[in-house]
């Protein structure tokens, strides 16, 4: 006999498995009411778009992300943040056609901010890269350009896959998920906003590195966790679940209970990694310390935020962090 389909199940409890203690920026208030100011000027965004924005929190996220950033520093890196979610937002609507238009505009405007294109899009990339780059040294300048451009790439790859309806395989599927999360970009807003300037060769150096992927692992893997009930509501199946459970013949609760596991795993690599920096002088060091407590934050706070934010669980994302029980949406027709 064939097994029902589930109606819910039960998140594991990443909260209580990050060591991780969370902060909170005493400017959250402030930036949250200026970045819906620069949001919804002019025609930045209407209609539909425009109520994805509410509920959103995301004044909350980077108040938690970059609790140390002075004013004007988080001010761009929240900015920067929820023009990510509705990048977000645009490209799953997007065919990898639309994907690609939308990179173009954006990279060129990263790379020719004189070039006074007119797309919504452009504008607010010119305005926050202006204001990134007055204190942004020129090692953080080109790592976001790279970063954001691997982000593009990976979700016009992702768009290949969604009008294909293939669902990649775990390995693939890991390395696409690294860029299509924009943590990589996200990270470097951690240099950005505690005004460091850490040697490219020190940013490179593998331990770093690996730093970086295991805190990009966690907050990703996390978030396919918290994201996969919306996202099988719509038949969306760029997510660790599916993948699982598609690639290990696996169950809903057992692929669930998987990602929780391999989100623990990262965090132990993390600790692992961060136990075994190296010295590269007091001064350097000072900064890569400022940077590995950015990743730690970002680790924190994107879990605690999952639960304020009505992007996952609607207005009921205390209760589900109390109870951990998610009750599955029916399918959109």
């Amino acid at each position: 006999m064939p097994s029902s389909a589930p109606t819910k199940f039960i998140l594991p409890d990443l909260v209580s498995d990050c060591p991780f203690q969370p902060h909170v920026s005493r400017h959250r208030k402030q930036v949250t009411t200026e970045t819906k100011k620069w949001l919804f000027q002019g025609d930045n965004l209407v209609g539909k778009i425009r109520d994805r924005y509410h509920g959103l929190n995301c004044g909350l996220l980077a108040a938690m992300v970059y609790p140390t950033a002075a004013y004007p520093q988080l001010r761009v890196c929240n900015d920067f943040l929820t023009y990510l979610f509705h990048l977000d937002n645009l490209s799953d609507d997007m065919d990898n056609h639309g994907t690609m238009t939308t990179a173009d505009v954006v990279m060129n405007t990263l790379y020719h901010p004189e070039n006074h294109q007119s797309p919504r899009i452009a504008k607010m990339t010119r305005d926050y890269w202006k204001r990134l780059v007055s204190t942004a040294s020129p090692g953080v300048q080109q790592r976001f350009m790279e970063t954001l451009d691997f982000f593009f790439q990976s979700v016009t790859e992702q768009a290949n896959d969604r009008q294909e309806g293939a669902i990649p395989d775990l390995e693939s599927y890991i390395a696409l998920r690294r860029d299509t999360s924009g943590c990589k970009t996200s990270f470097v807003l951690i240099e950005y906003s505690n005004n460091l300037d850490i040697p490219d060769e020190v940013m490179e150096h593998p331990l770093i590195r690996s730093l970086g992927e295991a805190a990009n692992d966690l907050v990703t893997w996390s978030n396919d966790i918290f994201s996969y009930n919306v996202e099988q509501s719509k038949g969306d199946t760029h997510n660790m679940i599916p993948v699982i459970m598609n690639h290990h013949s696996l169950d809903l609760q057992p692929a669930v209970d998987l990602v929780g596991q391999l989100c623990q795993q990262s965090i132990d690599r993390f600790m692992n990694d961060r136990a075994q920096l190296p010295s590269w002088g007091p001064e350097i060091d000072r900064q890569v310390q400022i940077y590995v407590t950015g990743l730690e934050d970002w680790m924190v706070g994107s879990l605690h935020w999952s639960f304020e934010s009505e992007r996952y669980f609607g207005k009921g994302g205390r209760e589900v962090k109390k109870s951990r029980v998610v009750n599955l949406l029916p399918k959109r027709a």
